[in-house]
């Protein structure tokens, strides 16, 4: 089936043209690879085809009349037949793996394939090429560069392939490159040309790009455009499942939600004394576990945090530093880093004030941190310190992911523990008004309960983040929320819960 066996070629130098060459041949016979896998594919789904449209025909007659089709031996013979072997050879078929010639021929080469690095040194070399000779974005996009033979074959840059020289030009800090490709890629985005990179990204570096340079008329023209595709949309959406006007789920879904004891597979404090979990939604898969915290803890944990309340400050993923952030309107600006200040600054998009508790300040605070490890299964060794975040009226969290994504690889890299895997979120007193927890793309609300916990999954058993649990904390209303949470991370979980390639599990 698979005809053409890839030879591997020796790393490459981005700067050879003869080894390019070669990677060009490879790439011609990975494709060759690619569509011998395509016509396997074809072909398997020709045969699978062709059988339920004989079993359609067939099944229609028999059904007419089925005590008459039944009633001669030989239908009778041919339907144990199928239903006994034949269907059997049709889930093999189906089963069959068709890709193992083409993945074996791409794995062997992938070893020799060029790198991120390598990846990083072209575009840069393209922006110095840029600026030496004075060429703008649109004649490098086309490829109509000065001396270029007219014969040769140029594949125009996508809003794909600028879009990753701005994001390379962005993590240097050259924020200059950053707007020029970045400009470039809106330009043929509004042209109407296709792309899997959404406009809303591409604004959001933009604009913060031209405020790094001091040009804020532009930067907020741009700012402006951002907020009516993303921020205003979700911002409505927001305050409507505050008020209570959230998606209501299907009866379906609604009685796949239970409530219930768990033992936490049977672990020694909790086969006597199971605690009580209940399901408040299902993707993603948020559990409240109620009577977690007992009033006297409580009373205990606010009593350590008051005196060291302050202004809650985030970590801002624009800059790469810990500063004071002012609420980023991106989905993607909630938690960066300031490589140059590191400074921690006052978030204003979250409206609280927030204390770190360490596990040896006080036997309670040790004592809760167990607890959460014996209920999830999940190290809290890696884990954050608890931290005890205190809304008065009007105190809320706006719209952020707790998770580190891609295009923040630096996120949490100062502490050594790899992504929040998981959020463990304690609520330590009533609300009598407001003050949800809501997940704005999926429509879910919680709603505090003294001395229950929350708690979910920020990534995936893959490792990837899982965007559905973007979340924030609604304004309070009436009254004065405490709440206190643990951001668990990855480290430390390898054999506590198993990687995955599976999303969905």
């Amino acid at each position: 089936m698979y005809s053409t066996f890839i030879q591997p070629l020796t790393p490459v130098s981005l700067c050879s043209p003869g080894q390019m060459t070669d990677l060009l041949y490879t790439e011609k016979d990975l494709v060759t690879s690619l569509k011998d896998y395509i016509r396997a594919e074809e072909s398997k789904l020709e045969q699978v085809k062709t059988w339920a449209q004989k079993l359609d025909v067939l099944s229609a007659t028999a059904t007419q009349d089925p005590e008459g089709f039944l009633g001669h031996p030989v239908n009778a013979f041919k339907l144990m037949k199928r239903l006994n072997t034949e269907w059997g050879e049709l889930e093999s078929l189906v089963l069959k793996d068709m890709s193992d010639g083409f993945i074996s021929n791409l794995t062997i080469q992938r070893q020799h394939f060029p790198n991120d690095d390598d990846q990083t040194g072209a575009a840069k070399a393209l922006m110095r090429l840029q600026d030496t000779y004075r060429l703008d974005t649109q004649t490098i996009s086309t490829g109509e560069l000065p001396g270029t033979n007219t014969d040769v074959t140029m594949s125009p840059m996508t809003v794909e392939d600028c879009f990753e020289l701005g994001k390379i030009a962005y993590s240097d800090a050259d924020y200059y490159h950053t707007e020029l490709w970045m400009e470039q890629a809106l330009k043929q985005l509004d042209g109407g040309e296709e792309s899997t990179v959404d406009m809303v990204t591409i604004l959001d570096y933009l604009s913060y790009s031209i405020y790094q340079q001091g040009e804020l008329e532009r930067a907020l023209d741009y700012t402006k455009r951002l907020l009516k595709l993303d921020y205003l949309p979700e911002r409505r959406k927001y305050e409507q499942l505050c008020r209570g006007e959230g998606i209501k789920m299907t009866p379906r879904r609604q009685s796949r939600m239970f409530c219930r004891y768990s033992d936490n597979n049977r672990h020694p404090l909790y086969v006597l004394g199971p605690v009580k979990q209940e399901d408040e939604w299902d993707r993603p898969r948020i559990i409240r576990y109620h009577d977690i915290l007992s009033n006297s803890e409580i009373e205990k944990v606010k009593e350590l945090a008051k005196p060291r309340l302050r202004r809650a400050t985030i970590s801002n993923p624009i800059t790469g530093v810990l500063e004071t952030a002012h609420y980023r309107i991106s989905k993607r600006r909630a938690t960066v880093h300031d490589p140059q200040t590191g400074k921690l600054t006052t978030a204003h998009y979250r409206v609280s004030k927030s204390a770190w508790l360490t596990a040896y300040e006080d036997p309670v605070v040790d004592k809760i941190n167990q607890r959460i490890e014996d209920i999830t299964g999940l190290n809290v060794k890696t884990a954050e310190e608890l931290q005890v975040a205190n809304y008065g009226v009007g105190g809320q969290y706006e719209p952020h992911f707790d998770f580190g994504r891609k295009d923040e690889p630096d996120a949490f890299k100062e502490l050594g523990t790899g992504n929040r895997i998981a959020t463990w979120l304690i609520y330590m007193s009533d609300v009598p008004s407001g003050g949800a927890t809501v997940f704005t793309d999926v429509g879910a609300a919680v709603w505090p309960k003294k001395g229950s916990a929350v708690f979910w999954y920020n990534l995936f058993a893959s490792g990837e983040g899982d965007y559905s649990t973007r979340h924030a904390a609604c304004p309070v209303l009436v009254g004065n929320k405490w709440v206190s949470n643990k951001w668990i991370h990855e480290r430390g979980q390898e054999f506590r819960r198993r990687c995955t390639l599976d999303e969905s599990d």
